[in-house]
């Protein structure tokens, strides 16, 4: 039976593809290659994603002029409308926030702009953090922070990483462990420890003001969202059939998928260094500290499943943002 990912501010879970979560419905969209990928939940019939075949070449290798029945580029402005759809689609796959407001949104390229939606889920968490300083007691704050970014990623990179854990457990049959949809006792260490983390994370960065704990959890957010698309440039995807194939297949190369994250970085790095006060060289330090798990998870998780999965792209964000707090937190405490 073909499953989808279901998420929820309850939680995330592997499902059939009819079951309903807030009166929805998972769509099911059929390639002509007969492919088959599972769209979110909050795919209505009327907005259902369609993932056209992979492009043709644009013009023919030999002479040089586009082959018969190709349409031509899209112009700019036809460009900036499939990047706002992609837009439109990474906010509805990655978080559990009110749809869309404006267009119709699209899931081909979305990868690319997960990183701009972990910034806003990080925001989301900072601004908690920021809200409760000096009225909650700290252990409150750090609860209630770590509960308000599951629930408004629905779990969904948290089931990933539960997942990975399950099939790095079960060496050969890895990829039947990471398809099924009971949890093993790997996954639910591999939770505890990723929460255990975050705790450590946060209560380190605790020294610091209430803003700057907050631009931290802003910039991890969005960076961890990074490392999926260097497993998606550097290792082949695992499933023939898998639900997040079309990451694959949509795939324009590692410069153009990092561009919104590149635009976005500098004021996000910005506002981190002024709220770092009086040291800003410790906070570039630690932002660029942070950065060493998204590149080397990605990598490591690549090497021990010889590819990557949905499952681990969703690993790859839960440790990044996991590891990248807590050694942003170390570098705090360390200069405190």
């Amino acid at each position: 039976m073909n499953r989808g990912v279901s998420t929820g501010p309850w939680g995330v879970w592997k499902q059939p593809q009819r079951a309903r979560v807030w009166g929805q419905r998972a769509v099911t969209v059929k390639e002509k290659s007969d492919r088959t990928v599972i769209a979110p939940p909050r795919c209505s019939p009327e907005t259902r994603c369609r993932l056209p075949s992979p492009r043709r070449p644009a013009s023919d290798p030999q002479t040089g002029k586009r082959p018969a029945g190709q349409p031509a580029a899209p112009g700019p402005l036809a460009r900036l409308r499939l990047a706002a759809a992609d837009l439109a689609g990474a906010w509805i796959f990655y978080s559990v926030l009110p749809a869309w407001p404006l267009g119709q949104p699209r899931f081909e390229r979305i990868a690319r702009f997960a990183p701009l939606i972990g910034l806003l889920l990080g925001g989301l968490q900072g601004l908690l953090w920021w809200l409760s300083a000096g009225w909650l007691p700290e252990t409150a704050r750090l609860a209630l922070v770590l509960a308000l970014g599951l629930a408004l990623s629905g779990g969904l990179h948290s089931d990933g990483a539960m997942d990975t854990a399950d099939g790095l457990a079960a060496g050969d049959r890895a990829l039947e462990a990471m398809e099924d949809s009971r949890v093993g006792a790997a996954a639910v260490q591999a939770f505890a420890q990723l929460l255990l983390l975050r705790v450590a994370g946060l209560a380190a960065l605790a020294v610091l003001p209430a803003a700057a704990v907050a631009m931290a959890l802003v910039w991890t957010g969005g960076v961890a969202r990074l490392a999926p698309l260097l497993a998606m440039e550097a290792y082949p995807y695992l499933r023939d059939q898998g639900t997040a194939g079309f990451h694959r297949r949509h795939w324009r190369g590692l410069g153009r998928e990092l561009l919104p994250a590149a635009l976005a970085a500098p004021g996000a790095l910005a506002a981190l260094l002024c709220s770092w006060p009086p040291a800003p060289v410790l906070a570039l330090g630690a932002a660029a500290l942070a950065l060493v798990p998204v590149a080397a998870v990605p990598h490591w998780l690549g090497r021990k499943l010889g590819g990557h999965s949905g499952d681990s792209y969703g690993a790859c964000v839960e440790w990044s943002e996991a590891l990248g707090l807590l050694l942003m937190g170390l570098v705090a405490r360390a200069a405190a």
